[in-house]
């Protein structure tokens, strides 16, 4: 006769907490940070094409729109840093549709991780660039002669502001990230969205100049909004107005997107 002897019973699996779940996600934070260094044009599209912008748009349009090239980049700059930064939150979706389609995200959610933290991870080392994108803009910008008149608060303020809402914006991409099949269709959808959306704002010319009809859409524009909050934090003119509309279209963004994003996600793993 052979007994049969019963398996044993597994052990249940252990719950993580929330300081397990943070480093985690600082841990896959600091993976997609060094990656830079073995894929540095990464980093090149957050770093040789805003000051591209800067550069051209100061010394090609600065004389024919402002009169000279540095009453132009007083205007334009906090315009180019949000349109930057817009552009830049396309790199969430770009990186997590890769993650996902080379099999990246399903070996990570493999381990026994926090299950938000591969996504957590992406979107805090993608701010992290943004902060790097924003200081260098502002310190071409410091060369070129743009000068801070608010000190280093409206520095700060400006700063927290862009990365706040980012991270709500970066909800929109991480929706297309899921959704598309190929990493390039991300970018597709940034030049498709992103590019008009910029151009139809007040980040580059002043509203006033644009058709009346156009002006309608320009004021409430989430683009014109941020762009007039950053010129009032860093250089001159009205704060609350355009802070309070920038927070309010941040909440927006993120209550609509962010459920999406996550449902389609759980869908596709």
């Amino acid at each position: 006769m052979t007994a049969v002897t019963a398996p044993a019973p597994l052990a249940p699996a252990r719950r993580l907490g929330p300081l397990a779940g943070l480093s985690h996600t600082f841990t896959l934070a600091w993976r997609s940070l060094v990656q830079i260094k073995h894929n540095p044009l990464e980093l090149a599209d957050l770093s040789v094409q805003p000051v591209m912008f800067v550069l051209l748009f100061t010394y090609v349009f600065g004389g024919a729109i402002s009169g000279s090239p540095g009453e132009y980049l007083t205007f334009a700059l906090p315009g180019i840093i949000v349109q930057n930064a817009f552009f830049a939150t396309m790199t969430t979706g770009f990186g997590l549709n890769h993650d996902l389609t080379k099999g990246v995200f399903d070996r990570l959610r493999s381990l026994p991780i926090a299950r938000w933290a591969p996504l957590a991870g992406r979107i805090l080392a993608d701010t992290v660039k943004q902060a790097w994108s924003v200081s260098l803009l502002i310190g071409v910008g410091a060369i070129l002669g743009f000068r801070l008149q608010n000190g280093l608060l409206g520095l700060l303020g400006a700063l927290a502001l862009l990365l706040a809402f980012s991270l709500a914006a970066a909800w929109v991409s991480v929706l297309v990230g899921v959704l598309v099949s190929e990493p390039d269709k991300v970018q597709v959808f940034g030049f498709m969205v992103i590019f008009p959306l910029t151009f139809t704002s007040n980040a580059f010319v002043p509203t006033e100049t644009m058709p009346g009809w156009l002006q309608a859409w320009v004021e409430v524009n989430p683009v014109t909004v941020l762009a007039d909050a950053l010129r009032g934090l860093l250089v001159s003119g009205p704060v609350l107005a355009p802070v309070v509309q920038s927070v309010v279209w941040g909440v927006a963004i993120a209550a609509v997107f962010a459920p999406l994003a996550v449902r389609a996600l759980r869908r596709r793993v």
